[in-house]
C-alpha cells in the first residue's frame, strides 16, 4: 500500500507564519479536529461539521493551524485579518533589521600617498555609515612576486581606521588579488553620510 508524503508546514496555533497551502473552512477534509478557540482556549476534540457550524455561527473561519497532529489542529479566527496582521508584522521585522552593506575599495600596492589619503577617506566614510568594507589590492606583473607590499599596505589601512573599524577576515591572496574586509565597531552608529558631489 503507498504511502502519502506528509505536507510540511510551518505553522502553529500561536498566531505563527501559516503557509499559502493552508486549508480553511470546506477544504479541511477530516472527520474531527482538535479545536482552538478565537481567544486561544481549547475547545477540544469536535467533529468537522459542528466545528464548521461554530466558526459560521461566530462569523470566522475554521483554520486548520497544525494538519500535522492527529486529529489536525483548527482554529476559529478571522483568516484575511490574519494574513493582514502576518504581513504587517513581516514587513515590520523587514524594517527594523539593520541591513549590513559592503562596500569595495580596490587598491594598487604601489599607491601614492595622495591616492592613498584618498581611498582611507572613503574607507572611513563607509565604516562610520555603519558598512563593512572589503579592500582589495590588485597585483600587476611582477607585482604578484611582491605580496608582502599588499600585506603591509592592507595592515597600515587597519592600523590607521582602527577607532572606525576592526579587521573581520584577515588578509588573503586570491589570484592577482589580496583582500581584507573591515567592520564597523559595534559601538559605532552608523551616520548619516552627506551628499557629496559625485567623484571625478
Amino acid at each position: 500500500m503507498g504511502t502519502r508524503s506528509k505536507r510540511e508546514v510551518v505553522n502553529s496555533d500561536q498566531g505563527g507564519p501559516i503557509s499559502s497551502e493552508t486549508r480553511i473552512n470546506e477544504r479541511i477534509r477530516v472527520p474531527e479536529v482538535r479545536l482552538v478557540g478565537p481567544n486561544g482556549e481549547q475547545v477540544g476534540i469536535v467533529r468537522i461539521e459542528d466545528a464548521l457550524r461554530l466558526a459560521q455561527e461566530a462569523d470566522l473561519d475554521l483554520v486548520e493551524v497544525a494538519p500535522q497532529a492527529r486529529p489536525p489542529v483548527a482554529k476559529l479566527m478571522d483568516f484575511g485579518k490574519f494574513k493582514y496582521e502576518s504581513a504587517q508584522k513581516a514587513r515590520d521585522s523587514r524594517r527594523n533589521q539593520h541591513l549590513t552593506v559592503i562596500k569595495e575599495q580596490k587598491l594598487r600596492p604601489k599607491i601614492d600617498q595622495h591616492d592613498y589619503e584618498t581611498k582611507k577617506g572613503h574607507v572611513s566614510r563607509f565604516l562610520a555609515a555603519g558598512n563593512k568594507v572589503k579592500v582589495t589590492i590588485m597585483f600587476r606583473g611582477r607585482e604578484q612576486s611582491r605580496p608582502e607590499l599588499g600585506f603591509r599596505l592592507l595592515q597600515k589601512l587597519a592600523d590607521d581606521v582602527t577607532e572606525l573599524g576592526f579587521v573581520e577576515s584577515s588578509p588573503k591572496q586570491d589570484g592577482r588579488n589580496m583582500i581584507m574586509v573591515l567592520a564597523p565597531h559595534k559601538n559605532v552608529k552608523p551616520k548619516a553620510v552627506k551628499a557629496e558631489a559625485p567623484e571625478a
